[in-house]
């Protein structure tokens, strides 16, 4: 926990286990105190694989990535030889990794969550499974992407009670416009990623106005992001069949992407 005072990481802790009734002092939870851990040095690195050979857990949480190095996150080959350690570190000891990272502050409008990540687009690829957290108005939503699985819908989420009980509690999204405080355009998307959808359905799934669902078809379609086979809406790089570039130019207008 590279940005928090060891006893910040305990409170917290502390709290998670406090509201679900558990003694932390019984669970087999290590944290690293470390001053510091630079996982582009050789010597950080053995030590980071020593820890782990030696406690054997299974899920080491790094968080964030940012603070874990020194090299420049826009570098290609900087990052993805970073991330290629921690895959050997994941492989050789059979352990599950969790990175956080940040994302930009301004994301490109429409895209997935993950081309949003701050630097290499490494850090996206390099995940299995990618949780993505963005704060929209006074919620956070929850937004999923998996290899080799399909994704469950947004989640929306609220952090409630107090210092002593401070937990993440799902929101409740029934209602006539389930998605006001939600990413429209991520909800969407992650709903046509398992499969084409009418609008009916595609309204039902994401829980919004149909006029505002509409003005989000309309902006995706013209960002080549979506496009319309017969009365199914359908991802631009998984409609079924994939129109020709002239036809989905001229379904979705001229900004459609090739």
């Amino acid at each position: 926990m590279a940005e928090d005072s060891l006893g910040v990481v305990k409170a917290r802790l502390s709290s998670i286990c406090r509201h679900r009734g558990i003694d932390l002092a019984g669970l087999p939870v290590d944290v690293i105190t470390a001053p510091a851990i630079r996982l582009d040095l050789e010597r950080d690195q053995d030590r980071l694989a020593e820890t782990v050979h030696t406690l054997r857990p299974r899920l080491l949480l790094l968080d964030p990535f940012v603070r874990l190095h020194r090299i420049d996150e826009n570098n290609a080959g900087d990052v993805s030889a970073l991330l290629a350690y921690l895959r050997a570190l994941q492989r050789e000891h059979d352990l599950a990794i969790v990175v956080t990272h940040h994302a930009r502050k301004n994301g490109p409008a429409g895209a997935q969550a993950g081309q949003g990540l701050r630097g290499s687009g490494d850090l996206h690829a390099w995940g299995d499974s990618n949780l993505y957290l963005r704060r929209s108005r006074d919620a956070l939503v929850l937004t999923v992407e998996h290899r080799a699985a399909a994704a469950h819908a947004p989640v929306s989420l609220a952090l409630v009670g107090d210092d002593d009980h401070a937990h993440l509690e799902i929101v409740d999204g029934e209602g006539d416009d389930g998605c006001a405080g939600v990413d429209l355009d991520t909800a969407v998307l992650a709903a046509l990623a398992r499969a084409p959808l009418s609008r009916t359905a595609l309204r039902a799934a994401v829980r919004v106005r149909n006029e505002r669902l509409g003005q989000t078809l309309t902006q995706l379609a013209r960002a080549g992001l979506v496009v319309r086979d017969g009365d199914k809406w359908a991802r631009g790089d998984e409609a079924v069949p994939v129109p020709p570039l002239a036809q989905a130019r001229e379904r979705n207008g001229a900004n459609a992407a090739p």
